[in-house]
């Protein structure tokens, strides 16, 4: 990609940043302290369904919900100011050692049962955003003012090619860790245990992410109207196609740049163009700051960590100390 596509993609970023601080007295406040109170009530959900999750991985341990909490949102806080996702190590960590008995294979692949109502939303708001008109399509997707997007878009040979070292790497990770496979596999499957009894998996983890969506999907709309872009079931639903397509590319903090790009592309005819830069910016502002608090006191109240970096020094510690037990069990 040109330094030059680059260079644009930064520019119109702080343009809109610009926008935003230069409108924030046409802030609706009540609107937007509602949004975040919304957003925060779907994230405990998310942790409620995640509790469950485990809770039929380990049904002989005692798993106290506040420390499952506390790891989902200093997760989502972290996840929210840095890149590549960062914060699931540390959700990784805190879970694994909320939970006597556990083990990190099991807990990680519990996380992937959460990925099953996501996959079951995106896919019906994915289609209605493209059916819209006004949501680039992927080719296009090259020509927005978000680099990371925009490079992988416009180098698929790349993309491909990068997607297959990795699964040749995975595969080789197997091959070299063969005389371990089968203790692995068998904990992958532990933490996917209530997929196996479908009522429980509907009633405790689909029915609560699925209420958790509708309070998400509250939120999203309170913050279209806090920063006067209008709330609507259209504009809402635009909003998470928007997210969904951030998702796949997280190589910024809550995909800052991609959502920012794909916001101002998709509301251009709703609403000015100052205007929706400046809620393309802002929401995403307001969302990081509110997660990022939440996080960083579940980590001091819950867990009595003061700081992310000693989450990371811990887990590295804990992750060494397991690694010696399995070699000697070995």
């Amino acid at each position: 990609m040109p330094l030059g596509s680059i260079g644009d993609s930064f520019s119109a970023f702080f343009d809109a940043v610009g926008d935003f601080f230069g409108s924030v007295a046409a802030i609706q406040w009540f609107a937007l302290v509602a949004a975040l109170c919304l957003f925060g009530i779907y994230l405990s959900l998310r942790a409620r369904a995640s509790f469950n999750i485990l809770r039929a991985a380990y049904p002989d341990e005692k798993i106290d919900f506040r420390y499952i909490w506390g790891a989902y949102i200093a997760a989502y806080g972290f996840n929210s100011v840095v890149p590549a996702r960062g914060g699931d190590v540390i959700r990784l960590f805190l879970t694994r050692s909320s939970i006597p008995n556990a083990s990190y294979p099991a807990v990680a692949s519990s996380f992937a049962v959460e990925l099953v109502f996501d996959l079951c939303m995106a896919i019906p708001v994915m289609a209605f955003a493209f059916s819209q008109g006004v949501f680039p399509k992927p080719p296009d997707f090259s020509k927005l003012p978000a680099f990371d997007l925009a490079f992988f878009a416009s180098h698929p040979r790349f993309t491909l090619f990068l997607l297959t070292v990795l699964a040749i790497a995975t595969l080789a990770a197997f091959a070299l860790l063969s005389a371990r496979v089968r203790a692995f596999w068998e904990r992958v499957r532990q933490g996917l245990t209530i997929l196996s009894d479908r009522r429980r998996y509907l009633r405790e983890v689909f029915a609560i992410q699925f209420v958790g969506w509708l309070f998400r999907f509250a939120a999203f709309f309170m913050l279209l109207e806090a920063f006067n872009v209008g709330g609507s079931v259209r504009n809402v639903l635009l909003v998470l196609g928007v997210n969904a397509v951030a998702a796949l590319v997280p190589f910024t903090p809550g995909g800052a740049g991609v959502q920012q790009a794909l916001l101002v592309k998709v509301f251009a005819g709703t609403a000015a163009g100052a205007t929706v830069a400046a809620y393309s910016v802002g929401q995403q502002i307001a969302i990081a700051s509110f997660t990022f608090a939440m996080g960083f006191a579940a980590l001091v109240f819950v867990f009595k960590i003061r700081s992310f970096k000693q989450v990371i020094a811990q887990g590295q510690a804990a992750r060494g100390t397991e690694g010696q037990e399995a070699e000697v069990t070995a």
